[in-house]
């Protein structure tokens, strides 16, 4: 019996003590490294076939191009179709002015015999309106034809200055498409940056803290 261990006695406490975990979130402030848009140029871009097709038919060009060509096109035509409005009504007018001065010169209605009698058949009412009514006199009449005949050859040449314009626009937006590269994949690039910090030799001149400065950047 004196052999028999003594289970009464108090056994050792073990280390009872409870760890705390750190339940701190830990987060990193590093920002998300952002890849940039590259671009490829399309080389079976042809720019002298969109001027080719510019040429040839107003908007053709900025259609083979496919970039606003929705808005572009319609635009053309939009100035296209007013110039040749303009054509229209001007030559009109002219005619119109030019034959009441030659009719007004002559100091009255033309005989029958007289060759302007067919333009005072034509333009009787008009006539009757201006010459006879308004009392318009004959150089009046000459200024308001030499206007009308100014402002419809600069409409032609509008309508030429449009389309030479469409076309020289179609072929530089071809030649962007099938330009080089101007991306980050450059071994050297030029970019315009803000310089902190110390004030630097070269611009003691500046009060603010902040120089503007530009930026060459080397990849290797």
């Amino acid at each position: 019996m004196g052999q028999t261990p003594d289970t009464v006695a108090a056994k050792a406490k073990t280390d009872t003590v409870v760890k705390k975990t750190d339940n701190i979130k830990r987060t990193t402030f590093a920002p998300k490294i952002k890849k940039e848009q590259e671009y490829h140029p399309d080389s079976t871009h042809s720019p002298q076939l969109a001027v080719k097709r510019s040429l040839l038919i107003p908007g053709w060009g900025q259609y083979y191009n496919r970039q606003l060509w929705y808005i572009k096109v319609p635009g053309i035509y939009i100035g296209l179709g007013l110039l040749g409005n303009a054509i229209i009504v001007n030559n009109k007018q002219y005619k119109l002015f030019t034959a009441l001065a030659k009719i007004s010169r002559t100091g009255g209605i033309p005989d029958k015999s007289n060759p302007l009698y067919s333009s005072y058949k034509k333009y009787e009412s008009e006539y009757n309106l201006y010459v006879v009514q308004y009392n318009i006199s004959n150089a009046d009449l000459e200024n308001a034809a030499n206007g009308y005949q100014r402002n419809f050859q600069i409409s032609i040449l509008g309508v030429i200055a449009v389309w030479g314009i469409q076309a020289v626009e179609a072929y530089i937006t071809a030649k962007f498409i099938n330009a080089y590269t101007v991306d980050n994949n450059l071994s050297f690039k030029v970019s315009p940056t803000i310089i902190g910090g110390e004030q630097s030799m070269y611009a003691s001149n500046f009060n603010s803290a902040f120089i503007p400065g530009i930026k060459f950047t080397f990849t290797l």
